[in-house]
């Protein structure tokens, strides 16, 4: 994208490392939560379910709700005053 002639920088440029790190840390809780499900079984299945669902629904919730922050955009529809 150009503004007066000269080339915008895009807003992710120069955070590589910090992507990575990002990355590496809700991968790893991804990996975990589903790695509890090799506890499950039918004698004792609430405790790894409980932590499964919790570290994958934050391993998607924590990054989407950091992207979500970024958006800028004018909401689709405006309530009336």
């Amino acid at each position: 994208m150009y503004s007066n002639g000269k080339n915008v920088a895009h807003s992710g440029e120069g955070r590589l490392a910090g992507n990575i790190i990002n990355f590496v840390i809700f991968f790893v809780m991804f990996g975990a939560g589903v790695y509890a499900l090799s506890f499950w079984s039918l004698d004792q299945a609430w405790i790894p379910s409980i932590i499964s669902f919790a570290l994958i629904s934050l391993a998607f919730a924590i990054p989407m709700h950091l992207m979500g922050r970024a958006d800028t955009s004018e909401p689709a529809f405006e309530e009336s005053k």
